[in-house]
């Protein structure tokens, strides 16, 4: 009989861990990141500043403003100045300056996005993207953290813009990098139409490779490309939360990319306002992107996940300049103030994004923090929220946990940020676009300019708009910036531009 029991209560135990190890594999929080393609730090009614601005009162974004009340804004929040440098380092952990892809990608396979200059000849980087498997010319060979979800039991989703890789190499196909279910996500960097009746692009005998894949369904119909990627990706996590599985979901809308055309739902509530044509179609596209955060926010809710599920909101770089490629309009960068300049910029206009983290019993409601953070921290961070702490990566990691200052928002950890642009974007120079770096630590942030050589000094907690260089008055900070960047820059073995006069590379910012 004591045997018996003996035996009894070792298959009562055992029945007890069984069921304590499915309740917390069922616990592992579901994760979405929704991503927005060129959206800036100032185009939402949700302010990332000390105060409101009438550029914030310009839009109507309820998804946004219950997003921030539900949990944490980050007003110090990086990416890069375009887009896939942002897109590959948030897959990798690390920096643009390190893995190389320090510009937008092709779709088309070994073509150089940097435009011939009359000064210099152009870096050699990494023009391919990222790859997973090695020996692809000029791409980046890194693990993904979606991999890493997936071999731990998640159900990955990408949905929308991917824009890691050029055609013909492993980082232009979601499922390479780690994703489970794949819908549009290729290596177009916009859309060529937004529009349902135009069938995204897919014109019959008229191929071309930004047409969106994937949404058949919906051609020749009115619904709005923003639309039909939320439908699709809410039909995409029927299966895991029926079955109990937690789930990945990449969001990543092609709004508010060019070509800026109206999503008609809600163009006139601008024109009213008395927004010129393109600012309305604009504006519009914004409303339409938060009406896909708001149904996915109601889809969690009435699925009861939302209690279980993190959501993280941000750009993939600075808002469309005024007067820049791509422009909405005429007058210079106004859109983006208080900030100085916009995408494709070192200048905080084309590096500071909107980012919101919304973490149930985590997260403070309505919090904040104005600790610096970049788009590289995604890796560690997400990875920690699902509760996976060994893991092993073909690459170091430059991203940092910021799970600590989420449960914390007043540590303010000092830190050092470095941006690398040695790319000519457009043709016309703007403020901090073609050929310029830029490091910051603390408050303190120094700009170079590779065509002439020169530094500039910023204090942004005293001067946001980077208006006042500060460089005379403050020698040895200037210094201790040039030499940080200079060694960050060879240890990584950054690109840089040769010029032409003298086919010399262009000298660290401690060289001059």
């Amino acid at each position: 009989m004591k045997q018996r029991n003996v035996v009894f209560c070792l298959f009562l135990i055992f029945f007890i861990n069984v069921l304590s190890a499915q309740k917390s594999v069922l616990k592992r929080p579901n994760i979405i990141v929704f991503l927005v393609d060129d959206m800036g730090w100032q185009d939402c009614a949700v302010p990332f500043w000390v105060k409101k601005t009438s550029q914030n009162n310009r839009f109507h974004t309820p998804a946004m403003e219950q997003l921030a009340a539900d949990g944490m804004k980050f007003t110090n929040a990086y990416a890069n100045p375009v887009c896939t440098p942002s897109r590959v380092s948030m897959l990798t952990g690390v920096s643009a300056a390190v893995h190389h892809v320090v510009n937008w990608t092709s779709p088309f396979k070994n073509n150089n996005t940097d435009n011939l200059d009359d000064q210099m000849v152009s870096a050699n980087w990494n023009m391919n993207g990222l790859s997973n498997v090695p020996n692809i010319p000029f791409t980046y060979q890194a693990t993904t953290f979606p991999s890493i979800l997936k071999a731990a039991g998640y159900f990955t989703v990408h949905v929308g813009k991917a824009h890691w890789g050029s055609s013909g190499t492993p980082g232009s196909n979601p499922y390479n990098l780690g994703f489970v279910v794949n819908i549009s996500g290729q290596a177009a960097g916009h859309p060529q139409s937004y529009l349902g009746e135009e069938n995204y692009g897919n014109i019959p005998m008229k191929p071309t490779i930004q047409a969106v894949t994937d949404l058949q369904e919906y051609y020749g119909s009115t619904t709005f490309l923003t639309d039909a990627l939320t439908k699709e990706a809410l039909k995409s996590l029927d299966a895991p939360i029926e079955q109990g599985q937690p789930f990945f979901l990449h969001l990543s809308h092609y709004a508010v990319h060019t070509p800026i055309q109206a999503d008609i739902r809600f163009r006139n509530r601008y024109l009213d306002m008395g927004l010129d044509t393109i600012e309305a179609n604009y504006a519009s596209l914004i409303e339409g992107m938060d009406k896909s955060l708001g149904d996915v926010m109601h889809y969690l809710k009435k699925k009861q996940v939302d209690e279980n599920t993190i959501i993280i909101f941000l750009s993939d770089n600075g808002g469309l300049s005024l007067g820049g490629k791509g422009a909405r309009g005429n007058n210079s960068h106004v859109q983006n103030l208080p900030l100085k300049a916009g995408k494709g910029s070192v200048y905080e206009g084309g590096i500071r994004i909107p980012f919101i983290v919304k973490w149930p019993g985590v997260c403070k409601k309505a919090s904040a923090t104005d600790a610096p953070i970049i788009v590289d921290d995604l890796f560690p961070t997400i990875l920690a929220m699902a509760g996976i702490k060994k893991y092993s990566t073909l690459q170091t990691l430059n991203g940092k946990n910021i799970i600590p200052l989420i449960q914390q928002p007043s540590i303010f950890k000092e830190r050092t940020l470095i941006w690398h642009y040695p790319i000519k974007w457009i043709d016309k120079d703007g403020p901090g676009i073609n050929f310029h770096s830029a490091i910051r630590k603390g408050d303190w942030k120094m700009v170079y300019n590779m065509r002439n050589g020169k530094t500039a000094l910023y204090h942004l907690k005293e001067d946001i708009g980077e208006l006042n260089d500060l460089s005379a008055g403050y020698p040895q900070r200037l210094k201790e910036l040039k030499t940080s960047m200079s060694d960050s820059l060879r240890k990584w073995k950054s690109p840089m531009p040769v010029f032409k006069a003298t086919n010399k590379l262009v000298p660290m910012p401690d060289e001059l």
